[in-house]
């Protein structure tokens, strides 16, 4: 995401500025070619040869340092600049850039560039809430300007309050969010779960399994940083929110149905991460279970847990996670045909370097075309962006909004066709019933486990001997999984 970006950071006279060496350092270790623009303040508090040292760079102090690049042009500077990024950024910064003054490199640089601007402020508490202070943010936000808001705890002045700079990783989670605000997956809603859920025997013990959540919290994030707006429903984990996302935060197996079902009206996809209890006790008890009382033994009666993919329906994208331990594909192309997914990710969690607690995952991708596609061994993250990729894929293909069948001979004599793969993301479930609307009036049929679309279409077929092989059929979406509009074209 953020390799080969070109990302300024402007760092300004704030104690807090330690903290930008460490984002420095943290942005050019993920592969972003950091410029330090430092104002004259800012040099007072940490030397220029501190972010000359973890960035590799030569940091610009005066506009008037006739050895750096950006010295004569300092819009070359922000022609350069893919996002700028102030942290820390004082009141008096903040003041400047709201009232278009360009009288140091850094302001001159953020009035000259095109490029998104991030601000982080770090300053006290009394200032940040003052009146001036919020008008300058709010009239700056009112630009285009993103500001990721400073954190509560001690300042430097020994009081506590609203103020510190914001945590390295929220920045960069900020800044990550906004450089992929056109990504291919902008204007897509997208629900991912994430996480093992718990389902309490009493109110100390529970019934739980090793996911971390990592792998949906990966998912979460690549979607986040090609532009989604995503919705992560989770059970506990020890990871932090990520920033840019809303979380939702849950225990059970029927608290995550209930948010799920919630979150995925209006939703464009939804990614089940999360590994969900298969089954509950049928009694939680009110107080611990002593041991004394329970005896050498304690039975538990269980009764299944709702199976979240198969009862959550709607015109969205489906996409299981299958942990197996065994007949990996098999097992996986199940849950595929199954639940009616659109997709399956699989992992064999026996594996010590893929599936749970761990960084890394080795998968395989099943799609409704039945093709296993293995791929090697990665980090998580990567995989996330694999299976996006395929997101994006049925995406584009859901938004053609058409499908074109060849007429062949079994085709015009038995009166049924098969849906391409490449129409697929295009219709509903097996033995869901669909409406085709033709020049002869309304056809209600459905589609069966193969693809196929035959029934009641014979009589449709004999109203048109005129249909021959390689004429077309021109399928085109006009309520997407329920109606759709049949044209023929004959070919001369």
């Amino acid at each position: 995401m953020l390799s080969g970006k070109t990302l300024v950071l402007g760092v300004t006279g704030s104690i807090a500025i330690y903290k930008g060496a460490d984002l420095a350092s943290k942005l050019t270790q993920a592969g972003a070619k950091v410029e330090v623009i430092m104002t004259e303040s800012a040099a007072q508090f940490v030397s220029p040869m501190t972010f000359r040292s973890v960035t590799n760079r030569p940091v610009v102090t005066s506009l008037w340092e006739m050895a750096s690049e950006f010295s004569i042009e300092h819009v070359a500077l922000a022609d350069a600049a893919d996002i700028i990024v102030i942290a820390p950024a004082t009141a008096n910064i903040i003041a400047k850039i709201a009232g278009g003054i360009a009288d140091d490199s850094l302001t001159c640089t953020v009035l000259a560039t095109k490029a998104p601007v991030v601000i982080a402020p770090a300053m006290h508490t009394n200032m940040y809430q003052n009146q001036v202070t919020q008008e300058n943010i709010a009239k700056l936000k009112a630009r285009g300007v993103t500001f990721v808001e400073p954190g509560y705890g001690r300042l430097a002045s020994g009081g506590v309050g609203q103020g510190r700079l914001a945590e390295i990783e929220t920045i960069i989670g900020t800044i990550k969010q906004v450089l992929g605000r056109n990504g291919d997956l902008a204007g897509k809603r997208i629900v991912v779960t994430a996480g093992g859920t718990r389902e309490a025997i009493d109110p100390v013990r529970f019934i739980g399994n090793r996911s971390s959540g990592k792998m949906g919290y990966a998912v979460a994030e690549a979607a986040r940083d090609r532009g989604a707006q995503v919705t992560l429903v989770t059970a506990p984990t020890a990871l932090p929110d990520p920033t840019g996302i809303e979380v939702v935060h849950i225990q059970t197996a029927l608290q995550m149905k209930e948010a799920v079902t919630k979150a995925v009206a209006g939703a464009d996809a939804l990614i089940m991460a999360a590994a969900v209890a298969d089954y509950m006790p049928k009694s939680q008890a009110a107080r611990k279970i002593k041991k004394a009382a329970a005896g050498p033994t304690l039975n538990l009666e269980l009764i299944r847990t709702p199976d979240i993919l198969t009862e959550t329906r709607g015109n969205f994208l489906r996409i299981g996670f299958a942990a197996e331990t065994e007949d990996l594909v098999e097992h996986a192309r199940e849950e595929l045909e199954k639940k009616q997914l659109h997709m399956v990710a699989a992992n064999d969690v026996t594996a010590p370097d893929s599936g749970f607690e761990v960084d890394t995952n080795r998968i395989t991708i099943i799609t409704r075309d039945g093709k296993a596609e293995p791929l090697p061994l990665m980090t998580k993250r990567d995989v996330a962006d694999r299976i996006l990729d395929r997101v994006v894929g049925m995406f584009k293909a859901t938004d053609s909004k058409s499908v074109t069948i060849n007429v062949t001979k079994t085709v015009k004599n038995q009166g049924w066709f098969t849906i391409p793969v490449k129409g697929r993301a295009l219709f509903p479930e097996a033995g869901h019933e669909i409406t085709l609307l033709t020049e002869d009036g309304e056809i209600a049929t459905n589609r069966d486990k193969d693809w196929n679309i035959g029934a009641n279409l014979k009589p449709w077929f004999r109203k048109h001997p005129e249909l021959k092989e390689d004429d077309k059929l021109h399928i085109t979406v006009i309520k997407p999984m329920e109606r759709y509009h049949i044209k023929i074209e004959i070919v001369k």
